[in-house]
């Protein structure tokens, strides 16, 4: 399923109201990498989804930790300064203003908290606040007891903090360590309370789910079952220039600057990964080794045969039937001018309507390749190695998009280059990006 081609007046579709995603768990615990892939996905099915994060609007409003009295983490309520109380009180209570905004005045479905929310009663008091504006409450709780994944959360993530701008990361990952230990004396854990919820134990191992009901908040649920917290590195790359170039019936091979094209990008990718090894060797990560990649592409012959010199040197080729490109119909390697001559009706209605949602006669639309490409995009999210996707451009138009957040209708304005491959780096607060260039 991708974005609908229809809107509605409130600005909520599925008949689903509006949600709120609440996010639980200690910190650590893979929460905001989580809730960022959450509004990735909600965008791409055409949700208006914003992620609210307490940390971040307590950076906003105060500054870094070291501005903080020394009361403000991992203390009950009782053991605080009624200053410190209070401080928080606020942060908090201005940070829901802007959810509340968010729903009534931006027209948003689902708002995603990313924060604590460790006690029952802090739980409770968020049910009872937004179930009162007629939203949904929806909690996903976070729980992690492995020591390697929370390590190697605070390396990447919490040492770039501005929080920690500047400190030994050896002191920051001790005095981030005590910060957790504090809470988890005051953390209570989700229980049967007759709202829906779901619990995620270790990033993705294992998933408990409580009354959960209607599309939506089902969407969510199995998109949560293909989420994972291992690091990889994604790299999409266009196929080689083709003998018959701009026709989709004519499935021919490369032209001898297709087949140089598949080489220097075979060189490219060996080199960069090495590079990125050496990388992580010299940052101190523990068993710091290549990691496997795995080439999808289509089963187009200039697809297969930009893949054949990585084949030769070991590298799976996975050939995905969904990636083929989009079939135009009737306008199959026609010029602008030419379609404008022979369909005026149809090129009119395409500038019209958007080329996201108008398929020529005998062709597909934009949309109708998203809903193609929907188990290629869950199984990318379910993929714990590296990928090099080489496709077509109206493919890696589609996935740049979801990977980018981008809301369907921009689809048919992005554009990859022949001779550039993006490289692609899920992290904890989103997705980088990183553009290079290897051939002319």
């Amino acid at each position: 399923m991708t974005a609908p081609l229809y809107t509605t007046e409130s600005g909520q579709l599925w008949h689903a109201g509006k949600i709120l995603l609440a996010f639980v768990g200690l910190p650590a615990r893979g929460k905001t990498h989580v809730s960022r892939s959450v509004e990735r996905y909600l965008r791409w099915l055409g949700v208006t989804t914003a992620v609210f994060s307490l940390g971040d609007h307590r950076r906003h409003v105060i500054g870094s930790s070291k501005d903080l009295p020394p009361d403000y983490f991992g203390h009950s309520p009782e053991e605080r300064s009624p200053s410190t109380e209070a401080l928080r009180k606020r942060i908090k209570e201005s940070l829901e203003d802007s959810v509340v905004e968010f729903f009534t005045e931006k027209r948003g479905q689902v708002a995603i908290y990313d924060a604590n929310n460790g006690t029952k009663a802090t739980r409770r008091d968020l049910r009872v606040k937004f179930e009162a504006l007629g939203i949904n409450v929806f909690f996903v709780e976070n729980i992690c007891d492995r020591d390697d994944i929370v390590e190697a959360n605070i390396r990447s993530v919490k040492l770039s903090s501005p929080d920690y701008q500047g400190w030994d990361p050896d002191e920051a990952i001790k005095d981030y360590m005590s910060r957790i230990r504090r809470h988890a004396k005051l953390y209570e854990t989700m229980e049967s309370s007759g709202g829906p919820y779901v619990k995620i134990f270790n990033v993705g191992e294992r998933l408990a789910i409580n009354n959960v009901k209607g599309y939506l908040q089902s969407r969510i649920v199995f998109y949560l079952m293909n989420v994972h917290h291992k690091k990889r590195t994604i790299w999409l790359a266009r196929s080689g220039q083709s003998l018959i170039e701009h026709s989709y019936k004519a499935d021919s091979d490369l032209s001898p600057q297709g087949v140089e094209y598949s080489e220097k990008l075979r060189d490219f990718i060996v080199e960069k990964r090495q590079a990125l090894l050496e990388e992580r060797i010299k940052s101190g990560e523990k068993n710091a080794h290549e990691r496997r990649l795995t080439i999808w592409t289509s089963s187009r012959r200039r697809c297969l045969s930009t893949c054949r010199p990585l084949a030769k040197l070991g590298y799976k080729v996975v050939e995905r039937q969904p990636m083929y490109e989009l079939n135009p119909g009737a306008i199959d390697g026609m010029t602008v001018e030419q379609i404008q001559e022979a369909y005026p009706e149809e090129y009119d209605r395409a500038k019209k309507e958007g080329y996201y949602a108008h398929r020529y006669p005998r062709g597909e639309s934009y949309h109708d390749l998203c809903v193609r490409l929907e188990p290629v995009i869950l199984e990318l999210e379910r993929e714990p190695a590296d990928v090099l996707i080489v496709g077509h451009g109206s493919v890696l138009r589609c996935l740049m998009s979801y990977l980018q957040g981008l809301s369907p209708q921009e689809i048919p304005n992005v554009e990859l280059r022949r001779g550039d491959v993006v490289q692609v780096t899920p992290s904890a607060y989103g997705v980088q990006f990183q553009l290079h260039f290897f051939w002319q």
